[in-house]
């Protein structure tokens, strides 16, 4: 009987795509490995397994033993991932939804057509839903573009110009930074990652010292040494849809991109003021957890095209415990942040975001400093004018 129904509970994972790990002691070594688990009544926060245990092979999330372990006026840039001109005029679906993925059950009930869950210490998978499908990963792309960058050495106080080449030119992307203006390359890092600035991640492509093509080989090749198998890149920015992965991927580079604290700390600055003409720019970080606070998250990327529809990838601290989320293809922004908080109560029972007021505060808080920001560039305007 135990036989058969193990064979069942891994028939029906095969054919849902949802797989739930019982998540592993605080002390001492992980628990029983994985269990497989079909559809069932969605319910939070018990989730128990179903059927026999079957063991994942947890090495294909581990990179080769070989690698290396690793005062002006002032105007505030709006926060989100790239917004296409054309979502308001050509309706599409995300591949993920053409195929079906959003379908599929699980028992958090996230909106998000694929998933993982990993703790990044042990490599052991906590939760996981479709997690081998192969989706377009939009600005998730730029971890990629940060961690090559980080590597290569090169002089983050070199300057840099962004140019006609940097426009997007197909989706028509939005952005604040002007042809002509001149930041530093690791301004340049810090907004592609926090802000998803897709002119600042273009011009790290293209001015890499063998070009843009020899840039996007890197990123691959990269790739490839981190065992992201089921990986490709075909620009930095992740404009493209052609700029594809799949959850369990995205977990591997979610840890070897935080092993690096130049990249953890530029993807989760809540803002970065850019010295630019005419005027400053403030830019916000385009995750929500970052900006409204709550969480402790170590490294962090959104993303989002038609296509991909809205991903995010962190590294964060829930419950004492170290781990590395996924999660593509949501509906919206929106939806996208309340699967990380699901998860969240899952792992860590008990624990609500924080509440508007506390949010309503720092943003009143936030607002002031920019009002005074404005009235010290409006007095050096003056003085400037009668001196």
């Amino acid at each position: 009987m135990r036989t058969r129904t193990a064979a069942l509970a891994l028939l029906l994972a095969a054919v849902t795509g949802v797989t739930l790990w019982r998540l592993p002691a605080m002390d001492g070594p992980p628990t029983q490995p994985p269990v497989a688990a079909g559809p069932v009544t969605p319910a939070l926060p018990s989730l128990q397994p179903l059927g026999a245990t079957a063991r994942v092979d947890a090495v294909a999330l581990t990179p080769s033993a070989s690698l290396p372990s690793p005062s002006s006026a002032l105007e505030e840039v709006e926060t989100g991932d790239t917004e296409p001109v054309q979502d308001k005029v050509l309706p599409r679906r995300s591949a993920g939804h053409a195929a079906g993925l959003h379908k599929t059950v699980d028992p958090l009930r996230l909106a998000s057509s694929a998933a993982m869950v990993i703790d990044a210490r042990t490599r052991q998978v906590l939760f996981a839903k479709n997690q081998e499908a192969v989706l377009p990963m939009a600005s998730i792309t730029k971890l990629m573009t940060g961690l090559v960058i980080a590597e290569s050495g090169l002089p983050l106080d070199a300057t840099l110009a962004i140019t006609e080449d940097d426009v997007d030119n197909e989706l028509h992307s939005r952005s604040r930074l002007r042809v002509g203006t001149v930041l530093t390359r690791g301004q340049a890092l810090q907004l592609a990652l926090m802000s998803s600035e897709n002119r600042a991640a273009h011009a790290l492509g293209r001015t890499w010292p063998q070009g843009m093509v020899a840039f996007v080989a890197a990123m691959n090749a990269k790739a490839t040494q981190l065992g992201m198998t089921n990986t490709s890149y075909v620009d930095p920015t992740g404009l493209s849809r052609g700029n594809r992965s799949s959850a369990r991927d995205l977990s591997v580079l979610a840890v070897a991109a935080s092993r690096h604290e130049l990249l953890r700390e530029y993807s989760t600055s809540a803002q970065h003021r850019l010295q630019a003409e005419p005027r400053d720019l403030l830019y916000n970080n385009s995750n929500r957890l970052v900006r409204n606070g709550g969480w402790d998250i170590s490294l962090q990327k959104t993303g989002y095209i038609i296509e991909a529809g809205h991903c995010m990838v962190l590294r964060t601290r829930i419950a004492g415990r170290d781990l590395a989320l996924v999660l593509l293809d949501a509906g919206d922004a929106g939806a996208r942040s309340a699967d990380a908080e699901r998860i969240r109560r899952w792992i860590e029972p008990g624990w609500e975001p924080p509440k508007p007021q506390a949010r309503s505060k720092a943003k009143a808080k936030a607002k002031a400093a920019r009002g005074a920001g404005r009235a010290a560039g409006e007095r050096q305007r003056v003085r400037k004018t009668f001196n």
